[in-house]
């Protein structure tokens, strides 16, 4: 499995997945579908699926196109989401497979919007971390705005579906918004000295050009205020007494944060 990230529109990024023993690859909310599609004749590879996180324009707009430059592409999306040109609507727990030796899971990540996947893929044999493309529910050290769902379903989403993933597991996101949200996070958990540390390098990463993605699962338990709500500690520095009320609260926090 090759991954490719593909900067858009202001910070939004879509994915190019290769399989590379077949060469047939996979196109994760291909917004700018012209540039996708260069993206791919460039590394010699034809594209099969599109995979749309979620209905929001700026993951699925360039479907209609991407179906206009590859006559018989198959668009992926989620049954609950209403995406723009759809030809296969997913259920959490549906399967696919890209090439010889890719398997893609649907995973239901609902609250951002109702409908919301995040598509985990895992090559042969574990021969390789799995990856997970999150959209916009799962950011580097944030989450999504809760448009459509509740705290309880963000935490479902995040700390129960995602977190329990391998540890290893990359997370490719929907937006590159790692530096603002790890100042957040700082607040949130002044002692973090992990959350410090990633905030050094994403700054050099950013000021050099570079993406932040991806990060790891484990990464994210550890410096990801939202996937650390289960912490007494933390609940009791935000005066909650559950996960679902910290986490509510850190949303909260974070929409009036002016960073």
């Amino acid at each position: 499995m090759k991954i490719f990230e593909i900067p858009c529109l202001e910070d939004n990024y879509s994915y190019l997945v290769i399989d590379e023993s077949t060469k047939e690859a996979a196109a994760v909310d291909p917004v700018e579908a012209e540039k996708v599609v260069e993206a791919a004749n460039q590394h010699g590879v034809v594209l099969k699926l599109v995979l749309t996180t979620h209905h929001h324009w700026d993951h699925a707009g360039g479907n209609d196109k991407m179906k206009q430059l590859v006559p018989g592409i198959e668009v992926y999306g989620g049954s609950l989401d209403n995406v723009r040109g759809c030809t296969h609507q997913l259920q959490n727990g549906d399967t696919l497979s890209l090439g010889s030796h890719l398997k893609i899971l649907a995973l239901h990540t609902p609250c951002h919007t109702k409908g919301h996947i995040s598509y985990y893929i895992t090559g042969k044999d574990g021969e390789e971390d799995p990856a997970v493309f999150t959209g916009d529910t799962l950011f580097i050290a944030g989450c999504g705005k809760f448009f459509e769902g509740t705290a309880e379903q963000m935490y479902q989403s995040l700390c129960v579906t995602l977190g329990s993933l391998p540890k290893p597991t990359r997370v490719f996101c929907g937006h590159e918004y790692t530096v603002k949200n790890l100042q957040f996070a700082l607040t949130v958990e002044p002692k973090n000295a992990r959350i410090q540390q990633k905030l050094t390098w994403a700054n050099g990463q950013r000021q050099a050009g570079l993406p932040t993605i991806p990060s790891t699962i484990e990464e994210e338990m550890e410096t990801n205020p939202f996937m650390r709500v289960d912490l007494p500690e933390l609940q009791g520095s935000i005066g909650c007494q559950s996960p679902v009320e910290t986490l509510q609260e850190i949303r909260r926090m974070k929409d009036n944060w002016r960073g």
